[in-house]
């Protein structure tokens, strides 16, 4: 195991580029600058993250976010949708936006000597969308006809009925993409007045890197920043999953069973044990073939194909969920199994094998997950985002290597929040 860290810190050390964290002051505001110098390939990427800007920010127009993102690929007023694409086309440039839980990303990749245009005409985008009655009309014709075809998606009603279980009456509740009725209500100005209220310098954080000197890129952002104004920082609040387990059961022409299951989990974002919960959380149901859970329903039992549990740890919200199909006539054995099983992951911990699997795998695959800037930049604007020194997820690594067997079974014990399970069940039930 010590050799295999060895191996896996050269590699860190040998694609370790340096990555660091500066600013660009822009008319009082100091915006953050996630950075890595990388001059291996003549490419260069940016990134404009805005916070308070996702879906958990929607409000009373659900699904605004995205519509909103939608919108944006529009692109300018003055050009259009087809002009504007075919004009990055022809450079090959890829330029675009979309919108997560908690902010709306704009992006620009393109090889070097093409990136200045690419960052005029992100430019262009941002001070202009193409926010034309035409366009409204045509992404709300698009997003109606992709939620129409969810009505058919088994796996997104049971988890959009799981999400609405635990984490009732918060931001979280509600489809991501909006519903039928709330689409069809949306107006033109609520998308103008989203874009309008969320994108400012207060909320900004700029992640880059590739073939450019930081201050070139500094020097390309300048004037697309300075026409951005100014607005309100705003806390990111936080949520907690439902802790009183409930159940809901849709009944579909469906020929298998459609679990999903979901508890608290009480860790946020910075926690000093995240490393545990990752190891934890790979031995029972993260990890695929091998996990608990795979396991005892599979293996065992045959009762699914798959089964697979996560701990999501987040700056607004945490849980533990998981999903797995079956039969309709296993149903209740399968939900019986799921539930017994993480119980007795809680009360009995894991084994000595188990861990020394759960290591060999997370550290071993490490180099994996740092082999494209894309991957490496992503890392360090997490790190940076939730607070930690960039760096910080290799200093998890040696807590993992490090990590004993009775440290971990103490940290598992403590967690059994995961055991109030709230089941999202979609099946066709048994009409005699």
């Amino acid at each position: 195991m010590k050799h295999l860290w060895l191996v896996i810190m050269i590699f860190l050390q040998g694609v370790g580029v340096a990555q660091e964290v500066s600013q660009i002051n822009v008319r009082g505001v100091n915006i953050p600058v996630v950075f890595e110098k990388e001059s291996s390939l003549p490419l260069v990427s940016v990134q404009l993250v805005v916070k308070n800007a996702g879906s958990m920010e929607d409000g009373s127009n659900a699904g605004i976010a995205k519509f909103t993102a939608g919108m944006l690929g529009e692109g300018t007023k003055e050009m259009g949708a087809t002009a504007f694409a075919e004009a990055l086309e022809f450079r090959a440039i890829s330029l675009g936006a979309h919108a997560g839980v908690e902010t709306l990303v704009f992006e620009v990749s393109a090889l070097k000597e093409q990136f200045s245009y690419g960052v005029e005409m992100l430019h262009k985008l941002m001070k202009s969308p193409n926010f034309s009655k035409e366009s409204f009309e045509k992404i709300k014709r698009l997003t109606l006809g992709m939620l129409s075809s969810k009505e058919s998606d088994f796996d997104y009603i049971a988890n959009l009925n799981l999400q609405k279980l635990i984490f009732e009456n918060t931001p979280f509740a509600h489809a991501y993409s909006g519903d039928a009725k709330s689409i069809k209500a949306l107006k033109l100005k609520d998308v103008e007045h989203f874009y309008k209220e969320r994108l400012n310098l207060e909320n900004l954080i700029i992640v880059a890197g590739g073939d450019i000197e930081l201050e070139e890129l500094k020097k390309l952002l300048m004037p697309l920043l300075l026409d951005m104004s100014h607005g309100k920082v705003k806390n990111l609040p936080y949520f907690d999953a439902n802790k009183n387990a409930k159940e809901l059961i849709i009944d579909k022409e469906s020929e298998q069973a459609y679990i999903y299951f979901g508890a608290p989990f009480y860790m946020k974002s910075g926690d000093v044990e995240a490393y545990k919960a990752k190891v934890a959380s790979f031995i029972l149901g993260e990890s695929g073939f091998g996990s608990r859970l795979m396991e005892e329903i599979r293996v065992k039992r045959g009762l699914a194909y798959s089964s697979y549990s996560r701990t999501s740890i987040g700056k607004s919200h945490s849980s533990f969920t998981g999903h797995l199909q079956t039969k309709n006539e296993n149903l209740d054995e399968a939900k019986k199994i799921v539930a017994a099983e993480i119980k007795r992951f809680v009360e009995e911990g894991v084994s000595a094998e188990e861990l020394a699997q759960a290591k060999r795998f997370l550290l071993g695959s490490e180099p994996l997950r740092n082999e494209t800037l894309s991957q490496r930049l992503s890392r360090a604007f997490f790190e940076y985002y939730n607070g930690y020194e960039l760096g910080h997820s290799k200093k998890q690594l040696e807590k993992i290597e490090a990590l004993s067997l009775e440290e971990l079974n103490q940290f598992i014990k403590k967690h059994d929040e995961i055991t109030a399970l709230s089941f999202s069940i979609v099946t066709k039930r048994d009409k005699k």
